[in-house]
């Protein structure tokens, strides 16, 4: 029997929904919003009202009942480090994430609103790969100064799914192989993933690892500081200087992918410089990763919305096809992943952690 399951992803201006039935989806559907009414940290209440009404809006429009559903997946938010795998929503992470104790992000409410419908119909309400999934390994850890720690903060649901997805098409299982991944987005994280554990990754939200579309990545720690002191700036405004307004962004103007690419390929050699430097920084990235695991990696997978590019992955390809092979599987495919691992907890695949 197929079990249906649905899958909600809060964002900072959507709301995105997947029914699948079994493997197979219903509908996907990415609903816009507009105004501040949807903050979670301005009404949180309010917030979530909006956000469910929106999503019974569209259920009804797709003939599914809540009666229907087998379990509720929500995208997992900002919590304290945890082992990746899928998670029942209890109170201890109801109130990690209500009280933003870890961190205020619209991904915080995936959980909360899949319990209200989890306990409506008594059905599982879950979670799976927060971006906060931490297995790093201990020598990963280290920064270089003992009061600061390396942090495991990345596209963990993404590149998890899709190490999963290579290891089905390839008959092989994600904990017995060795990956790279390189998700390349807004953001750009590239996970070392020895046997099913994400030993090693950039921490692609507050400054490590190659730039992207918004963000600086790694930074000249000296230049960094004089930066923000020349434009007196606190850390709060600095954070969000380098984290939004960097990469792409910032050299030339625009964090589109596609314009920069055009421009690339039209005679921009400016635009074309910093596309293929972005590149650049992927593949270095790539073979810190390597070393990591030792050089023993069955294949590096480009993923997310940059992996589209084909001139774009051209560039890392011939930087990193000595280590292994290369493959391409663009997209993040979220709901479709959100979905999997409810699917894989229904059927008795994989049992549910609880969060502590």
């Amino acid at each position: 029997m197929n079990r249906r399951i649905l899958a909600i992803n809060p964002g900072s201006s959507t709301t995105k929904l997947a029914v699948y039935e079994g493997e197979t989806p219903l509908f996907e559907e990415s609903i816009e919003h507009n105004g501040s009414a949807i903050a979670y940290s301005t009404d949180p209440e309010g917030a979530l009202a909006f956000r469910m009404k929106h999503i019974l809006s569209a259920l009804e429009a797709h003939e599914v009942s809540l009666d229907s559903l087998d379990a509720v997946i929500g995208r997992g938010g900002m919590l304290h480090p945890i082992p990746g795998g899928v998670y029942t929503v209890n109170e201890r992470m109801l109130e990690d994430l209500m009280s933003v104790r870890y961190g205020d992000h619209a991904s915080n409410m995936g959980a909360m609103l899949a319990n209200q419908i989890g306990k409506l119909q008594h059905i599982p309400a879950l979670i799976a790969d927060p971006v906060v999934t931490d297995e790093l390994c201990p020598l990963a850890r280290l920064s270089g100064h003992p009061e600061i720690s390396r942090a495991s903060v990345f596209h963990a649901l993404n590149q998890k799914a899709k190490a999963r997805r290579f290891c089905a098409e390839r008959g092989l299982k994600y904990d017995e192989v060795n990956l790279i991944i390189a998700h390349i987005g807004g953001g750009a994280t590239i996970g070392a993933h020895e046997k099913g554990r994400v030993v090693d990754v950039n921490d692609g939200l507050c400054g490590e690892g190659p730039y992207s579309a918004q963000r600086c990545g790694g930074l000249p720690t000296n230049s960094a500081l004089r930066l923000m002191e020349r434009e007196q700036l606190s850390a709060t405004a600095m954070l969000k200087k380098l984290t939004t307004k960097g990469g792409l962004i910032a050299y030339l103007g625009t964090d589109d992918g596609k314009e920069v690419s055009r421009r690339a390929q039209n005679g921009d050699e400016n635009a074309r410089f910093v596309f293929e430097g972005m590149a650049y920084q992927v593949a270095k990235e790539i073979g810190a990763c390597a070393a990591v695991l030792k050089g023993d990696v069955q294949a590096i997978i480009l993923t997310g919305g940059f992996a589209r590019d084909k001139m774009f992955t051209g560039w890392i390809a011939e930087r990193t096809k000595f280590i292994a092979e290369i493959v391409v599987m663009p997209g993040e495919d979220e709901q479709q992943a959100l979905c999997a691992a409810a699917l894989r907890v229904l059927t008795g695949e994989e049992q549910p952690l609880i969060y502590a």
